[in-house]
């Protein structure tokens, strides 16, 4: 089972627009994220996004190159500041390989207790519009597989 942990692009400043909608950047960023992972022949059967407008946003661009019949799915435990001790990836999931689209710093504390069970010791270099496979053994361990951001995608 693998799980896509994704940052949502970047953002609008509160003070200019408070719902937060992705920037031109990012969703820029997020088109080129999405299209490198429709041609690395990444698929998944679950999306998964907090329900906040950036978050909704970046889901939407993925599963596009990644789950295009798939019906996107919110959850309300993956807000920034939200413990990930309380997100229940395994029912979230149903053990299917999964997009999760979400923030910091939830987001790098899910990795860091997915892999090492510590959610309070940083392992990831997470920027607006990254992602990061995690695949899990035969074992039941976590490990990372992958991480990619934005800028080392190049410019379209």
């Amino acid at each position: 089972m693998k799980l896509y942990l994704a940052q949502h692009g970047e953002a609008c400043a509160k003070d200019i627009d408070p719902e937060r909608p992705l920037t031109e950047q990012g969703r820029e960023d997020i088109e080129r994220l999405a299209g490198f992972l429709g041609r690395a022949g990444i698929e998944v059967e679950r999306v998964i996004h907090s329900g906040k407008l950036r978050a909704a946003q970046t889901a939407d661009l993925l599963a596009a190159a990644v789950a295009p019949l798939v019906e996107l799915e919110t959850n309300d435990c993956i807000n920034p500041n939200d413990d990930p001790r309380a997100f229940d990836w395994e029912q979230a999931t149903g053990g299917q390989d999964t997009l999760v689209v979400g923030h910091l710093p939830f987001m790098a504390r899910l990795v860091s207790l997915l892999v090492i069970g510590d959610p309070d010791r940083p392992m990831t270099a997470y920027r607006p519009g990254s992602v990061v496979c995690l695949e899990r053994d035969s074992g039941e361990h976590w490990q990372i597989s992958w991480m990619i951001q934005p800028h080392l995608l190049g410019q379209v």
